[in-house]
């Protein structure tokens, strides 16, 4: 198995064992055996467990960011471009539900507080395309002036709600009904 094949096979145990036991029942022994590398072997791919956290979101955050753009139109009115990126997240969503499984429990352990308090309350530098849009949809008076947290909240908040329960199986989500959810949540941000 070649460098990179070790470090995939670190970071994919990872993200199973992470998504189906959360970050205290996935030791590093235990990544290392769903692996089939050595103990140590993960600690020449990553300092410690922290690291290996917070890498693999980035590495998600890249996948999930490429996804999401393929299509994403800049010039595009401002409802088009939400009804755009709400669809290819919530169609990433259904078919990663690993992915997704692991993002909730980063976004909702310090971890992903500390991210997320970068990408609400620091500069402008660096935002994302969720926060250009909404940013874009204040200025045009598209959308309610509200702070950024509780737009994105409103916006997006009901579409990892939805996607839960598709992954769970309360709900199945087919095209149609993807784009009515997407539709309701636009409503609820607008003017």
């Amino acid at each position: 198995m070649s460098k990179n094949e070790k470090r995939d096979e670190i970071v994919r145990a990872a993200l199973e064992l992470i998504a189906e036991n959360g970050f205290h029942g996935a030791p590093m022994a235990m990544i290392a055996s769903r692996a089939d590398v050595g103990a140590g072997t993960i600690y020449r791919y990553f300092e410690n467990k922290d690291v290996l956290i917070s890498e693999l979101y980035m590495d998600l955050e890249g996948r999930i960011y490429l996804d999401i753009l393929e299509k994403y139109e800049k010039d595009k009115p401002i409802r088009e471009r939400f009804l755009n990126l709400g669809t290819a997240l919530l169609h990433y969503f259904i078919k990663n539900p690993l992915d997704f499984r692991y993002l909730e429990q980063f976004h909702n352990s310090p971890y992903g507080v500390a991210v997320r308090r970068v990408k609400l309350l620091g500069t402008k530098e660096g935002s994302d395309v969720f926060r250009e849009l909404f940013d874009d949809g204040i200025s045009g008076h598209v959308m309610k002036d509200l702070p950024l947290s509780i737009l994105f909240n409103l916006a997006f908040g009901p579409l990892l709600a939805v996607a839960r329960d598709h992954i769970l199986g309360f709900v199945s989500l087919d095209d149609v009904l993807i784009t009515r959810t997407i539709e309701a949540c636009w409503d609820g941000i607008t003017r």
